[in-house]
């Protein structure tokens, strides 16, 4: 007789529970503990291929998690209704047969993710940076950040619980339509909040909203990143829900537009990528990383994807996806082409002429090859490369940046062959780049002399600390959708289990410091909620790897893919 199949569903039961699963067997269903002590490694790399192969999916239950009548009333906009479903997106789940069960830390950090929500009007909206009552400074950490809150959103999503997604996308819709203003200086109608608190006053039990843009950040730069941060949440909601409702919305449809409408412009910039300012995204101070970083060109690139697929076929939205596909290609060709570095390009540019002119220029952009720093040459494997962190007029910026790359791969802004390659990469220098705690936010660190002239003298960015090279715990579930894309799922269970060797036992902390990421960040806070919820998205990632599906592109079929160089690199 054949034994009966188990649907198993992980699910938080409450913020103060621990995990629990929910088994049927033969129609009925029952509770039961996790108390297995089952380690991710002992997952056989062909069981999670075969996952990406045979793929279960459950349509969830759409539900109405905002009220209709409280968003009109807060909102500056009209209550939309529901249109068509065009779209018809497969809903991608987290309920796999025969699952294991999950890592005993699993349970530990539900319950500090349920600890860090915040509430409006009594409906979830987000949740906190950091629950670190030891620190004596709070500073903006008890504030909920949109590009924070990203990886707590797609833990709910894949848990099931899809209300305080919904809530959060369209509370920061109705911040942005708020007038922004920095001194005297009025902001563009798209700007997103980096950040938002919720007051309550318990006296006339009212709850209110305060928004930052940038005018109470360390050194006043409004975000970048928050409107495309903001575009793909929204799709990953979609995806993972399948309630096309929501981006059909005339103040959804109206925010994508307005988003957007601030970088599609057309202006004197000769390149299709996006000119930005120092501390315009994760980096949020003084790096060198103003002009064109990888990390907000790959964010950029994936929310253009992410609205040409959600933008509505009428007047307004016709012709900014017209806008969009160009922008697609152009920038595709160009990020591929210039910001690609491999060993063969970087034999190319070490051979480089300079003062070129003309169309057929190979130096296109000037670079000096006396600028090419020395560690490059001893990291640079003969297999592998990986998109550099700026390119400028005679400027190169060599560093490797790790949200930028996964992004790249995510998005397929990278090729398949420049996605492998940059896993290739990650294995060949994991003693560099991954250490003792994935993962490196970026590699080298600037010291001495060029760390005071780059950096400012800023002392939280010293040498292998905070942005500088430190190893932030975050990034795991970025390195984890990577190599599920990429068939290397070998690569995230090494660093999923170097995370669960410490990350509970050390406080959950915000970042660590050093070379290898060996020690707690010396101002890192604990309980850091986006170091939890990255936890969590790798471990259900590698659990069902349908779940990459919410966060990840393909090509879309009206780009034409630029596998090689124009003729003047050749």
């Amino acid at each position: 007789m054949d034994r009966p199949k188990k649907k198993v569903v992980l699910r938080a039961v409450n913020s103060m529970s621990s995990l629990s699963t929910i088994v049927e067997e033969n129609g009925v269903k029952r509770m039961r503990a996790v108390n297995s002590l089952t380690s991710i490694s002992e997952l056989d790399d062909n069981d999670l291929l075969a996952l990406l192969v045979d793929r279960p999916r459950l349509k969830l239950e759409r539900k109405n998690s905002y009220d209709e009548k409280s968003f009109s009333e807060l909102s500056l906009y009209d209550s939309a209704h529901s249109l068509d479903g065009r779209f018809g997106w497969e809903t991608p789940t987290f309920s796999i047969n025969d699952s294991f069960d999950p890592h005993p830390m699993v349970s530990k950090a539900w319950e500090a993710l349920f600890r860090s929500q915040v509430y409006f009007r009594g409906q979830p909206v987000g949740t906190i940076a950091a629950y670190d009552h030891a620190s004596e400074e709070v500073l903006n950490y008890d504030q909920v950040f949109v590009r924070d809150f990203v990886p707590s959103a797609l833990a709910f999503l894949m848990n099931g619980e899809p209300e305080i997604v919904k809530n959060f996308l369209l509370k920061t819709l109705q911040i942005q339509g708020h007038e922004k203003k920095i001194d005297r200086f009025k902001l563009g109608d798209g700007a997103m909040p980096a950040s938002f608190k919720v007051l309550h006053n318990p006296i006339k039990k009212t709850d209110s909203i305060i928004a930052d843009f940038g005018e109470s950040a360390i050194g006043r730069v409004a975000p970048v990143d928050s409107g495309f941060w903001w575009i793909i949440l929204l799709r990953a909601y979609t995806k993972s829900t399948g309630d096309l409702s929501l981006a059909e919305r005339p103040e959804c449809q109206k925010g994508m537009r307005l988003i957007l409408s601030l970088c599609l412009s057309e202006g004197f910039d000769t390149f299709p990528t996006l000119l930005c300012a120092d501390g315009c995204s994760m980096i949020d101070r003084r790096m060198g990383v103003y002009g064109y970083p990888i990390e907000i060109q790959a964010l950029f690139f994936m929310a253009l994807q992410s609205a040409h697929s959600m933008l509505k076929q009428d007047a307004e939205g016709k012709e900014l996806m017209d806008k969009i596909g160009k922008r697609l290609n152009a920038m595709s060709f160009h990020m591929r082409s210039y910001f690609w570095l491999d060993f063969q390009q970087l034999n190319d540019i070490y051979r480089y002429k300079t003062e070129e002119y003309s169309h057929t220029a190979v130096n296109k952009f000037n670079v000096i090859p006396d600028s090419i720093p020395d560690w490059v040459f001893d990291f640079m494997p003969l297999q592998g490369g990986y998109f550099v962190g700026n390119v400028s007029p005679a400027r190169m910026d060599f560093r490797w940046f790790a949200l930028g790359n996964c992004i790249a791969i995510l998005s397929s802004l990278a090729t398949p062959e420049q996605s492998m390659a940059i896993m290739d990469l990650i294995e060949a220098r994991w003693d560099e780049l991954v250490g003792e705690m994935p993962l490196k936010i970026c590699y080298p660190a600037l010291e001495s002399h060029e760390w005071r002239i780059v950096t400012g003298c800023d002392p939280k960015n010293t040498r292998w600390s905070y942005h500088n090279g430190g190893s932030w715990p975050v990034l795991l579930w970025l390195l984890t959708a990577a190599s599920i894309k990429t068939g290397r799922p070998q690569i995230a269970r090494r660093a999923i289990d170097l995370a669960e060797a410490r990350l509970l036992k050390d406080g959950w902390p915000e970042y660590y410091d050093g070379k290898s990421g060996r020690f707690i960040g010396k101002q890192a806070r604990k309980f850091q909620t986006w170091s939890i919820a990255g936890y969590l998205v790798a471990k259900m990632m590698m659990e069902d790897p349908t779940h990459v599906g919410m966060i990840s592109m393909e090509e879309e079929k009206h780009m034409k893919p630029v596998l090689n160089r124009s003729f003047s690199w050749s």
